[in-house]
């Protein structure tokens, strides 16, 4: 078992979503230190106590960098790594021009672990220490990807992607091979170390009600595990699910049809929803994930941040890899910034930092184990370096205080300002 540790700076905390505390003093706590043992936070508060209590654990002292909770990618397609930044088409295009292509690949053991490795590099370079992810329909790929985050002991939630039409050949499988490979993977994994398994429908778009009600019923059978898809994403996407789904009255209604709507359900990109959607995903609790930089990058639309979290929304952040344009949780804060912006909302430098934290966590429902530093959570964080180039430096040195030094990093920064990350209290950058 590693040593115990105590890691001293500038600890951020959140006592309440600043989404809904009166002011950022009220959500955020400033601390200067947490101790670390057997993989878990110890503690939270100052140097001076965490030290008499711990006399033999060594400090590594960060100085005036910012601790924080590792990141949480709510929303990624590992799968899509190595064409990240592909020329940008609509949607649909993208996916037959780009996505659909190299997803083939999978089916091959090796090359799906050579992809979930340089994946989880990536976006641990980039401070992310937990991610939901679809994979491919192999269940190879996802044997890559909990294999690979399993030995380094980080937390990952994903599931094989089913598809039994609008694919290309070797991209499709059945109703009843979907639920069965779901079951199979979900039986062998779910649970297990820091691995949580979820039902994976792609968009409905690209099941039958047949495959679509198969996997409600594996859902009804495994209340504990989430349900992760896609909901209306583009304009074209839902007049082409209306087309597939005559009955149904709105995009939602594709979903809750067949038993895939209800707390635990996380829907990627939300851009275009109808007030009955709106009012249903409240009502049950469901997880909105906002990924801005593919929303600008395949020319989805904007989300409205402000108003479904006015709305009383659970929302949580995403990069979307590969749809979205890079791996960093400080980029895809910056275009949740301009987007929110756009929308006549200006986000505020704490509310950044926690969708991309303990946001993202609860739409999870991780958010009693990741995302946040406090005794008791797994010790997954990273340190922020706020003068890693010479331009955020010169900004950051007019701050007046901390949210305005932290700022141009979240609108700047990049890997160069990740100068330490840990998980499960392990040092990976």
């Amino acid at each position: 078992m590693e040593q115990d540790l105590i890691l001293a700076g500038r600890v951020l905390s959140f006592a309440a979503s600043p989404f809904d505390a009166g002011g950022v003093a009220a959500a955020v706590e400033d601390h200067e230190a947490l101790a670390i043992s057997a993989g878990k936070i110890a503690a939270v508060g100052s140097l001076a106590a965490l030290t008499a209590a711990r006399p033999e654990a060594p400090v590594i002292d960060h100085g005036d960098r910012l601790i924080l909770p590792g990141f949480v990618d709510a929303h990624a397609h590992y799968p899509q790594t190595a064409i990240i930044a592909s020329w940008g088409k609509r949607l649909i295009d993208w996916l037959n021009t780009y996505t659909f292509p190299e997803e083939m690949r999978f089916g091959e053991a090796g090359y799906a672990e050579e992809i979930a490795a340089r994946y989880l590099d990536l976006t641990a370079a980039c401070g992310t220490t937990t991610m939901a992810s679809y994979c491919t329909i192999h269940p190879e790929s996802v044997e890559a990807l909990f294999t690979a985050a399993q030995a380094r002991g980080q937390r990952v939630v994903a599931g094989k992607t089913c598809m039994d039409r609008n694919a290309p050949e070797g991209l499709r499988d059945t109703a009843q091979s979907a639920y069965d490979d779901s079951a199979a993977l979900l039986h062998r994994w779910h649970g297990v170390d820091r691995i949580s398994y979820a039902i994976t429908p792609r968009f409905s778009p690209t099941s039958t009600p047949e495959q679509l009600e198969a996997l409600g019923a594996l859902w009804a059978e495994h209340p504990d595990c989430l349900m992760q898809t896609h909901l209306s994403e583009q304009l074209d996407e839902i007049e082409w699910m209306h087309q597939l789904f005559p009955d149904a009255r709105d995009y939602l209604d594709s979903y809750e049809t067949f038993g895939l709507l209800r707390e635990g359900a996380v829907f990627g990109h939300a851009i275009h929803l109808q007030p009955r959607e709106k009012d249903r995903l409240r009502e049950v609790g469901a997880s909105l994930v906002h990924c801005p930089t593919s929303n600008t990058f395949i020319g989805s639309g904007l989300f409205d941040m402000g108003g479904l979290m006015a709305a009383g929304h659970r929302i949580g952040l995403a990069t979307d890899t590969g749809g979205g344009s890079s791996f960093s949780m400080l980029r895809t804060m910056a275009a949740a910034y301009e987007v929110a912006q756009l929308k006549g909302t200006a986000l505020h430098a704490s509310q950044l930092l926690w969708l991309a934290t303990q946001g993202a966590a609860t739409a999870l429902h991780l958010e009693d184990k990741v995302g946040n530093l406090a005794a008791g959570m797994e010790a997954d964080l990273v340190v922020l370096d706020l003068a890693s180039t010479p331009a955020i430096a010169q900004r950051a040195s007019r701050a007046t205080d901390l949210w305005e030094a932290v700022f141009p990093t979240i609108m700047m920064g990049d890997d160069r300002a990740i100068a330490e990350v840990r998980i499960a209290g392990r040092k990976v950058v």
